[in-house]
């Protein structure tokens, strides 16, 4: 590596630490700090933003805004609370399942911060320590993420994997997320189901609950939303939400077993040749999704201002923004050094392709995003020749950002769990969400790459 790669190596890398410091759009926007001096300043040619994961990105949110706005949210959280109030003793493997689920339907884990206080309360309660189901929640509530057909996580593979020669959809995607993240989560709730002290036990605890004021605070309210009454039109939007995904999965299954129904289309080429194409998933994906929350506007009453305002959308567009920079930036850089790179990785990747993973983690660690991870790695993965299976079954190794307890709903999670039991150490790693998280992502990409080796 010369001085010059170096240094704009260093540039990158500074421009995500200091946008992970900020947070938010920062993550983003300073990025455009490290285009500027790599292209206006030092004459790099500027590599691709990741438009086509960014147009499903937004088809995504809109759709999930929506449903938001009209209040099926809320009586899919409803359906939730309802199990676990059923079921209080088995928390510690139901609460997770249900934040996961959660974020595999609608591709967002910012669903979850209306359930959290309830995992908190009933598990308080029961006299379980809520810090064991608080934590494994809030790891399973981001997971999902790579299990989602909607998120964009899983639209981020699919679309680079085939622009790299691995023709895949969302639903084989899945099909190897899904089963490998299960076993991460319930590997992830085995270890917890007696971490720490019982409340009873507990000095720290039982000084707290020895003042009256603090007694009140942890046993005075009761988080629920069983109360809150459930419109005809929230169900309703609920129902089209499910429908849009049954149509997205209907078509990945006929592509799947061979009797593809995607619409052709004909292509006039500039040697006067035709070419036929089928119309793309990502394609189709975006239309379904973009008709759904359309008639969630029409039939269901939804407004958009109110979802607009919602956490949905918002944490949405600020992916959007995020993965657009931090791909963008990262892309001008490796694109410029393939070459190099190819020649001092090429053997460690040829004999052992799945060490990928560990850079899979660390680049998650800084910017605290599954989308942007996969957009900003996995280009690189497959030009340095890693088959498209192998990258597939180390996909959960993506989700790393509870690595450093700053994503937001972790800190939710410690504030919405008023017993005190899920906190962050006092050496910043020694935090709730360090052992879960790392039982899950270790046994799902282990699990991923043994399925992958059966399927594939």
């Amino acid at each position: 590596m010369t001085i010059t790669m170096i240094f704009q190596l260093l540039v990158v890398l500074a421009a995500l630490y200091v946008g992970s410091r900020y947070g938010s759009l920062a993550l983003g926007a300073i990025s455009g700090i490290g285009l500027f001096i790599l292209v206006l300043v030092m004459g790099m040619k500027p590599g691709n933003p990741p438009t086509d994961v960014i147009f499903i990105i937004v088809a995504a949110i809109t759709c999930a805004g929506m449903l938001q706005a009209s209040g099926g949210m809320e009586w899919m959280i409803q359906l939730a609370e309802k199990l676990l109030r059923k079921h209080p003793n088995q928390i510690i493997f139901l609460a997770p399942l249900c934040t996961f689920f959660l974020t595999v339907l609608v591709g967002t884990g910012h669903v979850v911060y209306t359930l959290m206080p309830i995992i908190a309360d009933i598990s308080l309660k029961k006299g379980i320590r809520p810090e064991r189901p608080c934590a494994v929640s809030s790891i399973a509530s981001q997971v999902g993420i790579t299990c989602s057909p909607i998120s964009a996580a899983v639209a981020s593979f699919v679309v680079i994997s085939g622009q790299n020669g691995f023709d895949i959809n969302n639903i084989q995607v899945i099909a190897i997320t899904i089963p490998s993240c299960l076993c991460g989560i319930i590997a992830a709730a085995l270890v917890s189901y007696k971490r720490g002290k019982d409340l009873d036990k507990d000095p720290d605890f039982q000084a707290r609950l020895a003042d009256p004021e603090t007694k009140k605070y942890m046993y005075g309210s009761d988080a629920s939303v069983l109360g809150n009454e459930v419109s005809k039109q929230a169900k309703l939007s609920v129902y089209i939400f499910l429908g849009a995904i049954v149509v997205i999965v209907f078509y990945s299954l006929f592509q799947i077993f061979g009797h593809d129904i995607r619409p052709q289309y004909i292509t006039t080429l500039a040697d006067g040749s035709q070419k036929v194409s089928r119309l793309a998933m990502n394609i189709i994906i975006q239309i379904v999704l973009l008709t759904a929350a359309a008639f969630i506007i029409i039939f269901a009453k939804a407004s958009p201002k109110k979802a607009v305002a919602g956490a949905v959308w918002q944490s949405g567009m600020v992916a959007v923004v995020a993965i657009y920079g931090i791909a963008w930036l990262a892309d001008t850089y490796f694109s410029n050094y393939l070459g190099v790179l190819e020649g001092g990785l090429k053997g460690i990747v040829e004999r052992f392709p799945w060490t990928i993973a560990f850079a899979f983690f660390a680049v998650s660690v800084l910017i605290n995003s599954q989308g942007a991870t996969l957009v900003t790695l996995l280009p690189l993965a497959y030009k340095l020749g890693i088959p498209g299976p192998v990258l597939l079954g180390v996909m959960p190794s993506v989700y790393a950002y509870f690595f450093i307890p700053n994503y937001p709903s972790d800190i939710a999670t410690v504030n919405f769990d008023r017993s005190g039991t899920t906190k962050i150490g006092k050496y910043l790693l020694n935090h709730s969400f360090m052992l879960p998280g790392l039982t899950s992502v270790i046994t799902s990409t282990i699990v991923g790459s043994i399925l992958v080796k059966i399927f594939y």
